[in-house]
């Protein structure tokens, strides 16, 4: 499996929090999750998701940095890199 690209993350964590049903025209990189109507749950569900695709673990201590949409593509790069 080749390691997906920036924009590929961004866009899987977008398709991932209008499935939690976030407003995809507020959907932006620096768009605060809380502002999105994302709680701690589906923070969870994402982790779970971006676990599953693309072969990584995160920790649940570095989601409590995770405030916006940037954070979240954020912290999966490091992963993958």
């Amino acid at each position: 499996m080749s390691t997906p690209t920036a924009e590929q993350v961004e866009r899987r964590v977008q398709e991932a929090l209008e499935e939690f049903g976030a407003d995809p025209s507020l959907i932006a990189p620096d768009a605060e999750l809380q502002a999105l109507d994302i709680d701690s749950l589906d923070l969870v569900e994402l982790t779970q998701i971006v676990e599953e695709e693309y072969g990584l673990r995160l920790e649940r201590e570095e989601l409590g940095d995770v405030v916006t949409v940037r954070d979240a593509v954020d912290l999966v790069l490091s992963k993958l890199s």
